[in-house]
């Protein structure tokens, strides 16, 4: 239990360190510390999310030796993985439009524009590349592949029921909404932390990270083309095809096969 305050605590310890080294390179450059060029934007971005995945690998790491898997990056089956990814989809969806209703949504999430989207041809690339690609990679390996599965160990009998993995998927879920404040509107955060909770759900009913990398992935990719570029859909459907595809690239290759029951993490 001990080791997911531990993993957030080292994670921002190593990441904020990571930035400032990241600001000073870019200072030297010709980047400013208070307002950052697009491409220092971008590696700070990315160092920070590869400082939770790390410090998430050492703290597993002292209880004994740890694969891919124990995180997580199992082959399901398609049929279970299509069928968490829409459930959890239409969850998901359902919810937020019903929020939408009940309260006035406005505000665009503020990391693209952050990300220098609009500047440039290549920096569209890097930031299309960041959202839809590394951060679901990375944030699903700390919050579903790591933290939730430390925090549901906690065991906590209801009626004889254990309800410890919910608990620990509302806490995530908390938690990843929480890890949004700065990048996106105030009133998104309910939703996304409504998403970090279905994901973490499909987490435990499939005991694979993929269809939640696939999820995470293809909502980044939504609401990159959709609420921040503003595209028509054939430019939308083939950020979506092209995020997939490089997901599946970069994590297939560490898939083990379906998980056992008896599971590390």
């Amino acid at each position: 239990m001990w080791m997911a305050p531990a993993a957030i605590v080292l994670g921002l310890a190593v990441g904020e360190m990571a930035v400032i080294f990241v600001d000073a390179i870019g200072a030297a450059a010709g980047s400013s510390f208070t307002h950052p060029t697009p491409a220092v934007n971008i590696i700070g971005n990315v160092v920070v999310d590869l400082s939770f995945v790390l410090a998430a690998i050492y703290l597993a790491r002292l209880r004994g030796p740890v694969g891919p898997a124990d995180f997580g990056f199992r082959r399901v089956s398609l049929r279970k993985g299509f069928a968490a990814f829409m459930l959890g989809g239409v969850s998901y969806y359902g919810l937020t439009a019903i929020y939408a209703q009940i309260f006035t949504l406005h505000g665009q999430d503020k990391l693209p524009s952050e990300l220098g989207a609009s500047n440039s041809d290549a920096a569209l690339v890097a930031a299309a590349i960041f959202v839809c690609v590394i951060a679901p990679i990375a944030e699903e390996f700390f919050f579903r592949g790591f933290l939730f599965g430390a925090l549901r160990r906690w065991q906590l009998r209801v009626a004889g029921h254990d309800i410890g993995p919910w608990i620990a998927a509302v806490i995530v879920g908390i938690l990843f909404g929480l890890a949004h404040t700065g990048s996106a509107s105030s009133q998104y955060l309910v939703p996304l932390g409504y998403l970090g909770f279905v994901l973490c759900i499909m987490r435990w009913k499939t005991r694979s990270l993929y269809p939640c990398i696939a999820l995470h992935a293809f909502n980044n990719a939504l609401a990159l083309g959709v609420n921040e570029l503003h595209w028509a859909t054939p430019g939308i459907l083939g950020l979506v095809v092209a995020s997939a595809a490089a997901v599946g690239a970069l994590t297939l290759p560490l898939a083990d096969r379906e998980a056992p029951l008896t599971q590390k993490m």
